[in-house]
């Protein structure tokens, strides 16, 4: 996609370090003291969940400012069956370009590019007044459940959206994160010692 100077393409690995920098910075100190995504990225490339096709970046004039990686999911159903599905995030965008509309622009890509990929449906743990705008809805509205919340529990941060009409049409079952989202606090530490030193600091708003 090409808009005025803006381009969303694929990662390459000549980005890598570039982008895991990105993400360090658009998350440190936001959810925790320091962060965990840019360890949680590098880490999946990896990993057979990754999806190369949908590990994108938004490059701008000023060079890669945006990135979003998916990664293969699936529901287990009450019934026995697994249905497939996809998972995204982190999504980063750098500090001095947020509240631009450039995360926005690569999530509506990248969902078209999943729809146009023949992926059925997407699964994301976030905040609903963000979400909800690209139409994600509770997965408890739709019988999907988040596995590490008990069922009656409110778990507004858990959204679905069908990318296939009917695709979870009669599906009812648990959501469970891909195990690369799983990452130690000591592999963290040990990956980050190879960027730049940054202050961890403990904010309001943390979880």
């Amino acid at each position: 996609m090409t808009h005025l100077t803006n381009i969303i393409r694929p990662e390459t690995q000549q980005d890598q370090n570039i982008v895991e920098t990105l993400t360090r910075e658009a998350f440190w100190n936001v959810y925790r003291p320091g962060c965990v995504e840019h360890y949680v990225l590098h880490g999946f490339r990896q990993r057979p969940e990754f999806i190369p096709a949908l590990n994108l970046v938004l490059e701008t004039e000023n060079g890669i400012i945006a990135h979003i990686m998916y990664s293969h999911a699936e529901i287990q159903c009450d019934n026995g069956d697994m249905i497939p599905i996809v998972v995204f995030g982190p999504v980063s965008v750098l500090p001095a370009y947020q509240h631009q509309g450039y995360g926005s622009k690569l999530i509506r890509y990248s969902l078209e590019q999943a729809r146009s990929l023949g992926y059925g449906a997407v699964a994301i743990t976030g905040n609903p007044a963000y979400y909800h705008r690209f139409g994600f809805v509770s997965g408890q509205s739709q019988g999907i459940f988040y596995a590490d919340m008990p069922r009656e529990a409110d778990c507004p941060f858990f959204m679905i959206k069908e990318l296939q009409d009917g695709y979870l049409k009669g599906v009812t079952g648990t959501y469970s994160d891909p195990q690369g989202y799983l990452v130690s606090d000591a592999e963290v530490d040990a990956f980050d010692r190879s960027f730049p030193p940054k202050e961890k600091k403990i904010l309001p708003g943390q979880l």
